[in-house]
């Protein structure tokens, strides 16, 4: 089949939104609609939809068929929809492979907008002492992924043991082995974090022993805190209060 005989059975214009710039949310819209199968044509002048549209498409099951040039600076992508009966060994080996990626790109001053998925923000310097920041730090963002991450995932875990959250907060703290390396002021010693404390509070209908083999196991199996722990402790305590 080529190119010319591809027929869409739905088109959408992107015009030049980047996917994480409400790109993704329309293809989303048009998607939705068709029967598995479907074929969806994107027309896009975004020139870095050529590189993240594909690994959206891996991530979420769809098939890229193929991508045409076209006039004023268009760009034409064929994707067809998933079949909705996927063998689950396909998904499961899709997941093994899949890749994290985002793209940090600099505007002006002190300050970077972020790019992943169909999500965009402003991160700052890799870390700051001021109290006002036109964009939050590298290392908060960091310190951001470590609790948001606990905060899901054990919420996510007691919910698989048939615990009901009322509420749960996570937070967390860290120090620099010696940030005046980082600074240029001093040449010896590491910028690296010290540790990570942890502090989680939840108020759950679960006792002691459950919620805290929960979040133990969260602590195990998190991607984002079993990468730290490779290099950097992480210290949590489990505080438990009432409704």
């Amino acid at each position: 089949m080529t190119d010319f005989d591809l027929q869409p059975d739905a088109t959408c214009d992107g015009g030049d939104l980047d996917c994480g710039s409400g790109l993704l949310l329309i293809i989303r819209s048009a998607m939705a609609p068709l029967p598995p199968s479907g074929v969806l044509l994107v027309k896009s002048r975004e020139v870095s939809v050529k590189e993240d549209l594909p690994a959206w498409c891996r991530m979420v099951g769809h098939s890229l068929l193929s991508q045409v040039t076209a006039e004023g600076g268009y760009t034409h992508y064929f994707l067809r929809k998933k079949d909705d009966d996927q063998q689950l060994a396909k998904d499961l080996e899709r997941a093994r492979a899949h890749v994290w990626q985002v793209r940090v790109r600099w505007n002006e001053g002190m300050a970077g907008k972020v790019t992943v998925r169909n999500h965009g923000f402003q991160v700052g310097q890799p870390a700051s002492f001021d109290t006002e920041d036109a964009a939050p730090s590298a290392l908060e963002f960091l310190l951001a992924a470590i609790a948001g991450a606990i905060t899901v995932a054990f919420q996510w875990r007691l919910s698989r043991q048939g615990a009901t959250v009322f509420a749960l907060e996570v937070v967390a703290k860290a120090k620099s082995q010696n940030i005046l390396y980082f600074l240029g002021v001093e040449d010896e010693g590491s910028p690296a974090l010290d540790s990570v404390e942890v502090s989680v509070y939840v108020d759950a209908d679960a006792d002691a022993d459950l919620l805290q083999r929960s979040l133990d196991e969260t602590l195990q199996r998190c991607p984002v805190t079993r990468t730290l722990l490779q290099n950097c402790a992480v210290q949590t305590r489990l505080s438990i209060i009432g409704s």
